[in-house]
């Protein structure tokens, strides 16, 4: 607690708890306002209102702060792996030596999916968008894993988690295979968790798998940098879906179809398609940065600041060299990408942009590393969705041992008053 906030209405005065989070934010408590006064707060978009106490991930966006469980972005994707970020945002703390080969080897011997999942697979055309696929595969799972989690269980809980943070990137990997025509293809249990998922999506059936090590950073990276990002909509997808008490399979798909919105997750592949458009009309940069300067012109600039991040994107500092690393490495001649960077390199010298913090976003570069691997553009937000899943679980997974109360949002009904039934005879 931190004091009270005062409300007076019409002559009454009520008193709300204030409560202090660790790195000092206010929120006025008001779950007992409606019991006091009768009254209730609107909020579309809950822009301003917070649904629950959460010890998993502080975000500033004015200051462009980003931490997992107290540690810095910046520290996390120097220095661990994504495998760590995994057990740290789950469990609240880095993994020993020996816990991390532990939880390795547990996610090897769970990585077989069912092989009627394949019949499920093959239901779906090529045309089938990605993102559809991955969240009926994974609301599939619950068929083959129908057992409610008790999640009073610790064994059970890490049970469950490890299931489903082994067979996600094998439904991913078949996405991408299906998409592309290639045969489905398994893990390799002598391979790191990154370079397996690396090897099941790319490997050819005719070629010997080869590691690039730069590109595994890279993807490491990537995978880190989206692991979790506050009570953003598809996480709060799957707290509300999981308040009911579904399942952790179930809250998840839930979590993927909330990310398909171009608004979120498809944010990435908004770049992309928006770099396509500039090439189709020629590749002038300057004709556009133009016209995203032009109050009067509809055209925006995808990829180029941020809702939350008000200075700059944290993530994006730290992917821009991986995404330099990789256009470096592949030596890739590929005007998209080309149009990419004089985009890039404007907007960082142009005094319109810098003035209004409106840096490149994480979603501009992982764009660009996506397509520089080779990753078709609908395939984009299932990567997002394959990193933001230890935060998905790890958020699921704190709502559900805190007890918090089934999601229930209240509303300011502005329909029609009472009226009198007229028979269809006289209307």
């Amino acid at each position: 607690m931190s004091g009270k906030a005062i409300l007076e209405y019409e002559g009454n005065r009520y008193e709300l708890p204030v409560i202090q989070g660790s790195e000092n934010e206010l929120a006025i408590d008001i779950k007992n306002l409606r019991s006091q006064s009768g009254m209730i707060t609107l909020d579309p978009g809950y822009k301003n209102t917070g649904s629950c106490e959460s010890a998993i991930t502080f975000l500033d966006g004015e200051l462009g702060i980003l931490r997992y469980r107290g540690y810095a972005i910046e520290d996390l994707a120097e220095k661990s792996s994504f495998l760590e970020v995994v057990y740290l945002l789950i469990w609240g703390e880095l993994p020993t030596q020996s816990q991390l080969e532990k939880f390795h080897k547990d996610i090897v011997q769970e990585s077989i999916v069912d092989e009627d999942m394949k019949k499920i697979l093959d239901g779906f055309p090529k045309s089938a968008h990605p993102m559809g696929v991955l969240s009926s595969l994974t609301s599939a799972l619950i068929a083959f894993n129908p057992r409610f989690v008790n999640v009073s269980s610790d064994e059970e809980m890490y049970e469950a988690i490890v299931r489903i943070v082994a067979k996600f990137p094998v439904l991913v990997a078949w996405t991408l295979r299906k998409r592309k025509g290639l045969p489905l293809d398994y893990g390799d249990d002598t391979l790191g968790y990154v370079e397996n998922i690396h090897k099941m999506m790319f490997k050819k059936p005719s070629g010997e798998y080869k590691k690039n090590d730069i590109i595994i950073d890279a993807l490491d990276k990537l995978l880190i940098l989206h692991a979790d990002h506050e009570q953003n909509c598809s996480t709060s997808t799957v707290r509300i879906v999981g308040s009911s008490h579904a399942g952790l399979f179930a809250s998840l798909s839930a979590g993927i179809s909330a990310l398909w919105g171009p608004l979120h997750g498809g944010a990435n592949q908004a770049v992309l398609e928006m770099l396509e458009a500039i090439q189709a009309d020629g590749g002038d940069t300057k004709k556009y940065m133009a016209k995203a300067k032009d109050k009067n012109d509809p055209f925006r600039l995808m990829g180029f600041g941020h809702r939350v991040y008000k200075n700059f994107d944290p993530r994006a500092k730290i992917i821009k060299k991986a995404a330099d690393d990789v256009l470096a490495d592949l030596g890739i001649d590929d005007p998209i990408l080309a149009i990419a960077k004089g985009l890039e390199q404007e907007a960082l010298q142009d005094e319109y942009f810098v003035s209004r913090n409106l840096y490149p976003n994480v979603d501009f570069y992982s764009g660009i590393i996506y397509r520089a691997l080779g990753i078709p553009t609908e395939m984009f937000t299932v990567m997002f969705a394959l990193g933001r899943l230890p935060g998905w679980i790890a958020q699921w997974r704190e709502m559900r041992l805190n007890q918090e109360p089934i999601g229930r949002p209240r509303q300011v009904y502005v329909g029609e008053t009472l009226r009198s039934f007229t028979p269809i005879e006289n209307r």
